[in-house]
């Protein structure tokens, strides 16, 4: 089956900055995989090489078995993105934002209008749909933005620090709704987060640090192999904490 995300052998410099060096992983479909790395690790950088905001130099990058250079059409219209920073209009309600990402992507008014509905309500904010953004919590509007990104049925969905500035039960809540989207969508989703507590022991994980992957693995596994004693037992205590329900 064709990954929704292949990276091979992707480097990029940013001037006499090295920012990746030859990265490479895939997403298969229905798939969440967490990219974990501190900040300036290359999280950011590399999603902007997937996206298209940066032009990759070395490497290739696939999007559902297409090349996001040679064929950057049908690899971005795969694509789902929630970045880090808001991307919502906050002085329009939510039915409008996904209405005005659904024009952007080519949909019928109608069809858009019937995505949206459908969509608020798988996220949990159907009571939403028609109000202002800026009248929304911190978890409502990353839901939205999360509906946002899904309106145009992609395929693999990007998700950068989409936590930042959460309190800590809306992160859980955005956690679990993304997880099920991978699980019940088949949609093939690529977590990058700085936060272990984010991260359950069965997870894969590409450890991404100063531009390199150190390790694709579950999340256990990389406790157990990678991490001297002291070390394992920090960080086995991060994925034992408990979490609200």
């Amino acid at each position: 089956m064709t990954p929704a995300l292949s990276v091979r052998g992707v480097s990029h410099a940013f001037g006499a900055v090295k920012a990746l060096h030859d990265v490479g992983f895939t997403v298969g479909q229905g798939e969440f995989v967490a990219l974990l790395g501190i900040n300036g690790a290359g999280k950011t950088t590399l999603f902007s090489l997937i996206t298209r905001l940066y032009d990759s130099i070395s490497g290739e990058i696939e999007v559902c078995g297409h090349d996001v250079r040679r064929r950057p059409g049908p690899a971005l219209a795969a694509l789902g993105v929630v970045f880090q920073t808001r991307a919502l209009d906050a002085e329009l309600t939510v039915a409008q934002n996904l209405a005005y990402h659904g024009a952007l992507q080519g949909m019928r008014p109608a069809d858009a209008r019937t995505r949206a509905r459908d969509l608020v309500a798988q996220v949990g904010i159907a009571d939403k749909l028609n109000a202002r953004v800026t009248t929304l919590s911190g978890g409502q509007t990353r839901r939205a933005e999360i509906a946002r990104a899904l309106m145009h049925g992609p395929r693999l969905l990007l998700l950068d620090e989409a936590t930042a500035g959460l309190d800590v039960q809306a992160r859980v809540e955005v956690v679990r709704l993304v997880r099920e989207l991978a699980a019940t969508e088949d949609v093939g989703v690529l977590w990058a987060t700085h936060l272990f507590d984010e991260i359950e022991p069965s997870d894969r994980i590409v450890l991404l640090h100063r531009g390199r992957v150190l390790a694709d693995a579950t999340a256990s596994t990389i406790a157990g192999s990678w991490c001297g004693r002291g070390s394992r037992r920090r960080w086995n205590a991060q994925f034992s904490r408990q979490t609200p329900a």
